[in-house]
């Protein structure tokens, strides 16, 4: 059947011209906008065709992108620099993604659920003495009254003074309690009031809401950081003659890294396999200067320290940041 016969009718653009921006055609696309001057009716085949040619586009993109940027340190910053940027993924897009896969995997993982110790349980601890050191019924029996008494012995010896919890609600105490926290917020009636909220909840309660706070704000808190990151490597390379938005590039490349080697190790979660993958993620970063900045190797490590040192500082800071904004968001 001919093409003629597929085309799809269109009664807005003249003939000979484009259907999209009534530009005249010359050829079998349109000069001016890029679409096809021959428009066919949408088909199975023609949307597997499509998808079939861009994944194979993205995948050879992704391929060469990944391969430089977990095996060779730096390389792909410098690719990027060079002006090699059409056969990689772009710099915002691969963090974006990564960043976005790093949390949805610590979230799936329970990367944040608190890990129970078994032999930290009463009723575990006692089964675990009897079952130790009981040859039979009666010696079980023994073990296990032992255990419980011995338990008791560090209850009594471990109970608080009654008359804490009241000073340290009223203020009174030696620690930081609730009362020097009202103290402290007196100026800020609003965050005071939200501070009260988030302190009766119950103590599984106000875990969550640090919880689902991380989740909701931390990919943003950290993505704003790149420019910190970046300032850090302009201040520390001063003289090197690199403009800041070459600093941001190689802080896009190395916390995509970062973010990669992370979902590894929650996903394999392998003592040696971990033990390796953190080794080079300490290795990456300072090769990657290494080769970016062409700095010495004493230079290259004080740097390194220093940038690790300050952006950890930032990191706990954006972190608070985000605990409180899930206590300022408490309904």
């Amino acid at each position: 059947m001919s093409t003629a016969a597929h085309s799809v009718p269109d009664s807005h653009a003249p003939a000979g011209r484009c259907p999209n921006c009534e530009a005249v055609l010359t050829g079998a696309f349109c000069a001016n906008c890029g679409q096809e001057a021959h428009l066919h009716h949408a088909s199975t085949r023609e949307f597997l065709h499509e998808f079939i040619g861009h994944y194979v586009a993205i995948e050879g993109k992704l391929w060469g992108t990944m391969s430089r940027l977990l095996l060779r340190p730096g390389e792909l910053t410098n690719e990027y620099i060079r002006g090699r940027r059409v056969r990689f993924v772009q710099p915002l897009r691969i963090y974006l993604t990564l960043s976005l896969l790093f949390f949805a995997v610590l979230k799936f993982t329970g990367g944040f659920e608190p890990v129970i110790d078994e032999q930290a349980r009463p009723g575990a601890k006692v089964a675990a003495t009897a079952g130790r050191d009981a040859p039979d019924a009666e010696a079980g029996k023994a073990a296990a009254e032992a255990a419980i008494a011995d338990m008791e012995q560090e209850l009594k010896a471990g109970a608080p003074d009654a008359a804490a919890p009241k000073a340290a609600k009223s203020g009174d105490g030696d620690d930081f309690g609730p009362g020097q926290v009202d103290d402290l917020l007196s100026g800020w009636p609003r965050v005071r009031q939200q501070w009260h909220r988030f302190d009766a909840l119950p103590q599984e309660q106000q875990k969550k809401v640090f919880v689902d706070a991380f989740y909701r704000y931390a990919p943003y808190a950290i993505f704003c950081l790149m420019p910190v990151f970046a300032l850090f490597l302009k201040i520390l390379y001063l003289g090197s003659g690199r403009r800041f938005g070459e600093h941001v590039l190689f802080a896009l490349h190395t916390n995509a890294f970062a973010y990669f080697m992370f979902c590894a190790m929650l996903l394999i979660n392998v003592g040696i396999v971990d033990f390796a993958l953190w080794c080079w993620l300490l290795a990456y970063l300072p090769w990657a200067m290494r080769r970016v900045y062409h700095s010495g190797r004493f230079g290259t490590f004080w740097r390194w320290a220093v940038l690790m040192a300050s952006f950890m500082v930032c990191i706990f800071v954006a972190s608070a940041l985000s605990a409180a904004s899930g206590i300022m968001t408490l309904h």
